[in-house]
């Protein structure tokens, strides 16, 4: 027969509730303690984690992914690491909806992301950067226990290391061509951070999404880059006309300078063979004087007397006109001389 209690209420009804066998609750209990016995002592890791145990606070082994035991009742701890993925965070903007058509939020939806974007470069001029920094996790015993927040901490190191590696450039250099070098610098300023630290974090990569300057100087900025731009387009436009003229007039010089200087050569050969040549005469000179005279002489009127008009020879001494040998058509006067002879 089950039991009852009776409970007497001076102010209500009698209430009567049924009273359990104890053995039946020793039963249930350890039904209860079994199950959690079996739940607190196996655990699973995943295969893109790693589990890191603590027992009673301290830190007890690192396993691999698989199934694993450990001490129930909460003795045992585990924290799970996936130091197989990659993560990253995001600076001075957030991404909503990672797909396709992708959806941001940057400082204009959301005005507190303006302290992290709003950065002061080299030469005291204000850019607003956004950046992504992209990290996995080497040491997991590190990552737990060297520092009190990992996540956070690592955040003020990024925005540490970002704006020393902006600082020590100028804000062209930010908007334009140094983007990859500060980026590279960001990242070995981070890791030098993290190291220091022993956060146990590896940084894979330091990304520029977009740099701009702010809003209110955003007009005056565009008109100075596009003065910038006009006075570049100018120097290229000179430098091309440069490149074309003076290449050309340099050429023409050279042109010149190598036709005097063969002219020179030309003129040097010809006074030497001159020279040599008279030496040559002279010489045949002094052995015959009247031959080489009368050789010479002869062989300058063969090259001048071609070259006179019409030609007529006379006797000095004659009273009369001696008869006319036409020299410049000496075929037709021999033909007449050789007709009268018949």
């Amino acid at each position: 027969m089950p039991r009852y209690r009776d409970f007497t209420d001076s102010t209500g009804p009698q209430v009567v509730l049924p009273r359990l066998p104890i053995r039946l609750v020793l039963i249930i209990i350890g039904i209860l303690a079994v199950l959690m016995l079996i739940f607190t002592s196996f655990y699973t890791v995943n295969p893109e984690e790693v589990g890191v145990v603590v027992r009673f606070g301290k830190y007890c082994a690192t396993t691999n992914p698989g199934l694993h035991f450990k001490l129930p009742f909460g003795v045992d701890k585990v924290s799970f690491v996936p130091v197989q993925r990659q993560e990253k965070q995001e600076f001075g903007f957030r991404t909503q909806k990672g797909d396709v058509l992708s959806k941001y939020t940057d400082y204009h939806q959301e005005p507190e992301l303006l302290r992290e974007s709003l950065m002061v470069t080299g030469d005291l001029n204000a850019a607003m950067v956004e950046w992504i920094v992209q990290y996995r996790i080497k040491d997991p015993r590190q990552y737990l226990f060297s520092v009190l927040n990992p996540v956070e901490t690592l955040r003020a190191a990024s925005e540490s290391a970002m704006r020393e590696a902006v600082g020590d450039h100028t804000v062209d250099e930010v908007l334009t061509v140094g983007r990859t070098e500060i980026s590279n610098l960001a990242e070995r300023n981070l890791q030098r951070i993290i190291d220091e630290y022993k956060m146990g974090v590896e940084v894979e990569r330091v990304v520029l999404q977009d740099v701009n300057p702010p809003d209110p100087v955003k007009a005056s900025f565009n008109g100075v880059n596009q003065a910038q731009q006009e006075r570049e387009r100018t120097i290229n436009e000179a430098w091309a006309q440069y490149n074309q003229v003076v290449p050309r007039a340099k050429g023409e010089a050279q042109q010149v300078l190598s036709e005097a200087q063969g002219y020179a050569i030309k003129r040097v050969n010809e006074a030497k063979g001159e020279a040599v040549r008279f030496s040559e005469v002279f010489n045949q000179y002094l052995k015959a004087p009247e031959v080489t005279r009368e050789r010479m002489y002869l062989e300058t009127m063969g090259e001048v007397f071609p070259k006179l008009g019409q030609k007529f020879i006379m006797d000095e001494t004659g009273q009369g006109v001696l008869p006319l040998m036409d020299l410049n058509n000496l075929p037709a006067a021999a033909s007449t001389v050789k007709g009268g002879a018949k």
